[in-house]
């Protein structure tokens, strides 16, 4: 399941094969389902570069004043954030960053995985 995953991610350009990177994170041996049943995410773990990313810092709202703003609509609105985060570019001197590896190769990403630190502020 993971090299076809993996595979999916090469073949649509979200992940393009790479040789020298000092930002190599593992991919685990499993794999995440997303929220909705019919698909699945690869795991990578992050931490180590999570640990020296500046963080950023942005307050998000307190539930009940979301709920407050959405009474009384008539439409929502869901958000998968794993596909939102693909959806946002990474420039080209920070892809090395994302680099992960797996039994089928080493990859790096073009777009915003999950996992990273800062993704839910920036997207």
């Amino acid at each position: 399941m993971v090299k076809k995953e993996v595979m999916k991610l090469l073949a649509t350009g979200i992940i393009y094969p790479i040789s020298n990177s000092q930002w190599v994170s593992p991919v685990q041996d499993e794999l995440v389902p997303t929220r909705i049943q019919n698909s699945w995410r690869v795991y990578i773990d992050y931490r180590r570069l999570n640990q020296v990313t500046r963080k950023d810092h942005f307050s998000l709202p307190f539930i009940d004043q979301v709920l407050e703003k959405l009474s009384g609509k008539s439409h929502y609105y869901f958000l998968d954030g794993f596909s939102g985060y693909m959806q946002i570019h990474i420039t080209p001197e920070d892809q090395h960053k994302t680099t992960f590896t797996c039994p089928f190769g080493t990859f790096a990403y073009t777009r915003m995985p999950f996992g990273l630190c800062n993704a839910l502020s920036t997207f």
